[in-house]
């Protein structure tokens, strides 16, 4: 089963002359284990993929399946649990960490765990088994103003893991990040990838960054205009 298949994926917004075709027919399927790089320049339609599938922005037409779950044909389907979705199958990286500067490292991971039902003590054992895989278990009582742009992306990729997503979502997430962390970042998320068995998709504009991704989808003008597999 995929993780994520979507068919005829489309996104307009406006109507008549003000009509834009932000996506149009995006069409692939992405295997658990899978990382898929998305590329483009600004504007062609990459980010809106990414929060449609994220259930973010609502489709115009076309169909997306989470883990065998239907999730949106033509729009969302009466009655769909948006944020049951979200909780239970994705996790989200951005461009910015988005961390909450006022909770320490190992309390930014928890709050996602704890907002999944899991027990603070619970949440806590895990987080900090998930930081400490990641590197950063020196690093689990600081304030995100203390760390570095690298120590705060991988503490953001802990909290997208906590809850093991079928499907991580990445949004030019190494923008912020020198060369060298940047290709850390990618390189971990490759390996995490493999070892949960999660589709990861990644946005990007860099061409260095993904080396090594398993299929790379180009985008332009709302249009997948090429697909290569490594």
């Amino acid at each position: 089963m995929y993780a994520v298949q979507i068919e005829g994926l489309t996104k307009i917004y406006g109507h008549g002359d003000t009509e834009v075709v932000a996506l149009a027919d995006a069409t692939f399927a992405v295997a658990p284990g899978e990382l898929v790089a998305i590329l483009g320049p600004s504007g062609s339609g990459k980010t809106t993929l990414l929060t449609t599938i994220g259930l973010v922005t609502e489709p115009t037409r076309g169909k997306v399946v989470l883990d065998g779950e239907l999730i949106a044909e033509d729009g969302w389907p009466p009655g769909l649990d948006l944020k049951r979705v979200r909780r239970e199958k994705l996790g989200f990286i951005f461009q910015s960490h988005n961390l909450i500067p006022f909770l320490t490292t190992v309390e930014n991971v928890m709050i996602a765990l704890e907002n999944n039902g899991i027990a603070p003590k619970e949440a806590r054992r895990q987080s900090i088994a998930l930081l400490e895989s990641l590197g950063l278990g020196h690093r689990l009582d600081h304030y995100p103003a203390l760390l570095s742009g690298g120590e705060s992306q991988r503490t953001a990729i802990a909290r997208a893991l906590a809850n093991q997503p079928r499907v991580i979502l990445a949004d030019e997430p190494t923008a912020a990040l020198d060369t060298e962390n940047g290709k850390h970042v990618m390189a971990l998320l490759k390996k995490l990838a493999v070892e949960n068995n999660s589709a990861i998709l990644v946005v990007t504009h860099d061409q260095r960054m993904v080396e090594g991704f398993d299929r790379i989808f180009t985008f332009s003008d709302g249009r997948i205009v090429n697909e290569q597999r490594n």
